[in-house]
């Protein structure tokens, strides 16, 4: 198998565009060069990306100042400058008149949202997908103050084969997707209903993901569609994981091919990384230090009322001698195509496929799915017009930057620990998805971090959100 990935330039090429993520973003990154066999996903978690140019957001320079030209002391130093962390600050001033300094490690704001515009002027996700939708109108609202939005629902195809060659059909299985691999022949919900029902187990009790998957989807649908997924996402095959992974596996009896049902469903006009910049750029009341390690520099940092901590809640207590929390990471794998544009010769002329996101459940490939960002309605002018486009191959593997929790037994006791460590600890606030071992979508890291904040604010526990649970690996 070839996957196009980054060989080495000098390191003293410079690039001209100067709007980007920062300093570091202008100098000469590895390029896009030739493509040879992909053997090993390797340490180097952006060996496989063209970040030689990041374009089309904003920066101030101090933000790379280090911890020079600060004040003696903040109302709050918030250690992330994702969604948990510009919310703290924004709120806190605005509210409140606090005065914050947050860091990053990274050298952007924007936490795993950020996206900037590649040397093909594509906007692209450094760290994956992110599709915005959301059922809280506290959310919606609060997002709408800094950005507009374009109206979008996700549509998520699948390319399956089941013994009669490749056949895209729709994600979640619907309707079509049953019609289309097994000539179902159902044409409303209660026919799709009784066909399910033929092929589902009866187990009040699933001991283990592939008992409980079998109760929702019955055995056609589980081989075609989850089993191999599962293994691809967690390495684990069904059967060695806990139930409750696979106990909410969508199988839509309806004809509705969108993957999600939220009311709000949009993607910022602009790009995620502007909805940051917007929160916290001009407000007086909030500084920002990149490329910043907060384990690093704990000790050279100023004195402050409160520390807001949105990073993974086992690092902060990494001195304690427990284990580590289990994450799952990704690995993305960038080619660059100019597809066929004849009308007559392709269904999707001038793409490489025919959506944004294709998944691969079989075990024929090792990604788990191809996103083209082309597809995408808030992509810049010179986007749409591209006769080329770019591909990210998606691989999930055990090291790297942590996305989603491993939810079995262990990880859970060993959370209950650290929940514990952090709840006596003073002066301290935890925060996010990291802080919390849990899967949020975009909007649940929001109102999280908003009602948190409620928390702090009014110095007691308020009646939370049910926040559910987040869509995890796609």
């Amino acid at each position: 198998r070839s996957s196009t990935i980054v060989a080495p330039v000098p390191e003293d090429i410079r690039l001209q565009d100067r709007r980007c993520g920062g300093p570091t973003c202008c100098v000469a990154q590895p390029r896009l060069s030739h493509t040879f066999p992909m053997t090993t996903l390797g340490t180097d978690e952006w060996a496989g990306m063209d970040m030689s140019v990041r374009r089309g957001n904003d920066h101030d320079p101090s933000w790379f100042s280090g911890l020079t030209n600060l004040e003696d002391h903040y109302d709050m130093i918030i250690v992330g400058a994702g969604i948990s962390g510009c919310v703290f600050a924004e709120r806190g001033s605005k509210e409140l008149g606090l005065r914050s300094l947050i860091i990053d490690k990274r050298d952007h704001i924007g936490g795993n949202c950020y996206d900037f515009i590649n040397k093909h002027g594509f906007r692209v996700s450094q760290y994956g997908v992110h599709l915005f939708h959301t059922k809280f109108d506290r959310v919606w609202k609060y997002v709408n103050e800094f950005s507009e939005w374009m109206a979008y629902e996700h549509r998520v195809k699948g390319k399956v084969d089941v013994g009669e060659g490749y056949k895209i059909v729709p994600i979640p299985p619907s309707q079509e997707t049953v019609n289309t691999l097994f000539h179902a022949n159902v044409h409303t919900e209660t026919e799709m209903e009784a066909w399910l029902n033929e092929r589902r187990s009866v187990n009040e009790n699933p001991a283990n993901g592939e008992e409980s998957a079998l109760t929702r989807a019955g055995k056609e649908l589980y081989d075609a569609i989850f089993k191999h997924y599962t293994k691809k996402q967690w390495d684990k095959w069904p059967e060695e994981l806990d139930a409750s992974v696979l106990a909410r596996i969508p199988v839509r009896t309806n004809t509705d091919d969108r993957y999600f049902s939220d009311p709000h469903q949009a993607l910022p006009k602009h790009g995620y990384t502007k909805i940051f910049e917007n929160m916290i750029m001009s407000d007086p009341n909030i500084t920002v230090r990149l490329n910043v390690d907060f384990f690093k520099e704990r000790g050279n940092l100023p004195k402050c009322g409160l520390t807001v901590f949105t990073g993974p809640i086992d690092a902060y207590y990494a001195s304690q001698g427990l284990p580590k929390l289990e994450y799952r990471s990704l690995r993305f794998f960038e080619e660059y195509h100019e597809p066929e544009t004849d009308t007559t010769k392709s269904d999707h002329p001038g793409f490489y496929q025919p959506c944004l996101q294709l998944n691969y459940p079989g075990p024929e490939v090792e990604y788990t799915r191809i996103v083209e960002y082309k597809h995408k309605p808030n992509q810049p002018a010179e986007a749409k017009s591209s006769k080329g486009t770019v591909i990210f191959k998606e691989y999930s593997c055990d090291h790297g930057e942590p996305y989603y929790p491993v939810p079995n037994p262990a990880n859970r006791e060993l959370f209950e620990k650290y929940q514990k460590l952090a709840s006596d600890e003073p002066g301290v606030c935890f925060v996010g998805r990291l802080a919390s071992y849990k899967y949020f979508n975009m909007d649940q890291a929001f109102l999280n971090a908003l009602e948190t904040f409620d928390e702090v604010k009014g110095k007691g526990v308020l009646t939370r959100t049910e926040l559910g649970e987040g869509d995890g690996p796609k």
